[in-house]
C-alpha cells in the first residue's frame, strides 16, 4: 500500500520550497466551533491576517480522504457547509484517510499534518486539555500529548476556559512542554486575559520565540512549544463574569449525557447562548490575534534560515 500523499496548495508549496513563512491553521473551528456563516467569514479573516503579516496561510483538513495542506476558497466554503464531518485527532486521522472520509483537524491532527508538510508554526484559538472532573472521567485531550511529541510551535489564547486550567498546566509541565507567555506573566484563559495562574516562561518578541524553537530542534528535544497570547483587552469577557456561565453550561451538558468529543462543542454552544453571542465575538477576536502573532513568528523563522 502506498503512503497517502498530502495535497499541498500551490501557494503553500511555493513558500515551503523557497523557505518562505507559512502558518498552519486548524479546521475544527470551521466545522465544530462556529455556526455558518460566521465560521466561513472567520476562516477567511484569519487567513487574511496571516497574509497581511507576511506569511502564507495553510488551513488543514481531510477532504474525501485526502489530507489538504491549504484550502482554496471553494474548499473553505465546502467545509463550512458540510454535514457529518469527522472531528479528527491522532486516533482517527488515519481512519478518515483510509476510508475516504471528510474531517476537520483538531490541534493534535493539525500538528501531525503540519509536520508532514514541513510547517513549524500553527495558530489556533485554544488548545484542549484536562477536562473538569477528569479524576472521574479521565477525559484529557490528545492535544497535550501531541505537544510533547511533535516539533511545532503552537500559538493560542491558552487552553479553552471550560477546562481545568491548573491541571492542564501541570500536565504540560510534566510532559516537558514549554508554556511561553507572550508579553504576559499570567496564563490567559481563552475568552479572558487572566486566569490567576502564573505562566512558566515569558518572551516578548516573536524573534525570540523563533530562536527558542530553532534551539529546541538543534538540541534534539522532541515536542513543540506552546505560546499563550492573551485575547485583546477590548474583546475579553472577564473570568469572574464568565466562570458561573461555564459551570452552568458544563452542568447542563452533563445532565444531557454529553460525553467524549461532543463535550467541547456542546459546552461552547451553550456558552454562546448564555452570553448572548459575546463568546463568539471574543472567539473570533482571539483567533485572529493569534494568527497575527503566528505570522510574525513564522516570518522570523524564515528570515533566520541560511
Amino acid at each position: 500500500m502506498s503512503i497517502p500523499t498530502p495535497r499541498v496548495e500551490p501557494a503553500v508549496a511555493e513558500a515551503l520550497a523557497t523557505g518562505g513563512a507559512v502558518v498552519a491553521l486548524e479546521s475544527t473551528i470551521v466545522t465544530h466551533g462556529m455556526p455558518y456563516p460566521d465560521n466561513l467569514n472567520t476562516a477567511r479573516a484569519v487567513e487574511a491576517d496571516v497574509r497581511n503579516g507576511g506569511a502564507i496561510p495553510a488551513t488543514i483538513a481531510v477532504i474525501d480522504g485526502v489530507i489538504r495542506i491549504g484550502l482554496d476558497d471553494d474548499g473553505l466554503q465546502r467545509l463550512a457547509r458540510a454535514d457529518n464531518v469527522m472531528k479528527l485527532s491522532r486516533a482517527d486521522l488515519a481512519i478518515a484517510v483510509a476510508l475516504g472520509r471528510t474531517g476537520s483537524t483538531t490541534v493534535a491532527a493539525t500538528m501531525i499534518c503540519a509536520r508532514l508538510a514541513g510547517i513549524t508554526v500553527f495558530a489556533t484559538g485554544g488548545i484542549g486539555g484536562v477536562h473538569r472532573r477528569a479524576e472521574q472521567t479521565f477525559d484529557i485531550s490528545a492535544d497535550l500529548e501531541e505537544l510533547a511529541r511533535t516539533p511545532v510551535t503552537v500559538v493560542c489564547a491558552g487552553a479553552k476556559a471550560i477546562l481545568d486550567l491548573p491541571k492542564t498546566l501541570e500536565v504540560l509541565e510534566t510532559k516537558g512542554v514549554p508554556v511561553i507567555g507572550y508579553q504576559t506573566d499570567e496564563l490567559p484563559a481563552f475568552w479572558s486575559r487572566r486566569s490567576g495562574l502564573p505562566v512558566p516562561l515569558r518572551l516578548d518578541d516573536p524573534a525570540a520565540i523563533a530562536r527558542a524553537h530553532q534551539t529546541r530542534v538543534a538540541l534534539g528535544i522532541e515536542g513543540g512549544q506552546l505560546v499563550v497570547n492573551p485575547i485583546p483587552a477590548e474583546a475579553e469577557i472577564p473570568a469572574a463574569e464568565l466562570n458561573p456561565v461555564i459551570e452552568r453550561a458544563i452542568r447542563e451538558a452533563s445532565l444531557a449525557g454529553v460525553s467524549g468529543k461532543a463535550v467541547t462543542p456542546d459546552v461552547l454552544s451553550r456558552v454562546l447562548v448564555l452570553t448572548n453571542g459575546r463568546s463568539l465575538a471574543a472567539n473570533i477576536a482571539l483567533v485572529r490575534n493569534n494568527a497575527r502573532l503566528a505570522a510574525q513568528i513564522a516570518v522570523a523563522l524564515a528570515s533566520s534560515r541560511p
